[in-house]
């Protein structure tokens, strides 16, 4: 039942999925993102993300974050240790259909350029909630995947 499939760190394709596998990646609305600290202590939360075909992307959006004026957690610890790890998963009642990806990948924070342009357009296509917030003009999380492990009836 526990497929595993090593993506290269600039070759992270669905086409290297089972297609299965990238339905799950387009079709699901949150992931989670682990970081941790110099220190190695975890830090996770849920995202609101896109897949580019190359890397996954997670804009800092306008929800309300406990720290106002202070960089966030995330950002804080991407850029004191940039291994991250993503979870996707789908939740059912019927365990016969739960299923996770697990994207272990190295992060790094765009602020501005032709990629995040890029992305923005993807983000609001995908989350119309997007549409009228200024995430291009905020920073955004950009992970490449290193391995990615594919479990359950994804």
């Amino acid at each position: 039942m526990r497929q595993q499939a090593t993506v290269g760190a600039q070759h992270a394709a669905p086409s290297r999925l089972p297609p299965h596998a990238s339905r799950l990646i387009r079709s699901a609305r949150v992931a989670h993102l682990a970081t941790a600290d110099k220190n190695g202590r975890p830090h996770v939360i849920p995202i609101c993300y896109v897949f580019d075909g190359k890397c996954f992307y997670s804009p800092i959006d306008e929800k309300p974050k406990r720290n106002t004026g202070r960089e966030l957690k995330r950002i804080r610890n991407i850029r004191e240790n940039p291994n991250v790890a993503l979870d996707i998963d789908r939740y059912d009642e019927d365990w016969r259909r739960l299923a996770y990806m697990l994207i272990f990948g190295k992060a790094r924070v765009l602020r501005a350029g032709k990629t995040h342009q890029q992305v923005v357009k993807l983000l609001r296509r995908k989350y119309p909630q997007y549409r009228t917030m200024a995430i291009h003009e905020r920073p955004m999380i950009s992970i490449t995947s290193k391995q990615i492990v594919v479990w359950g009836k994804v």
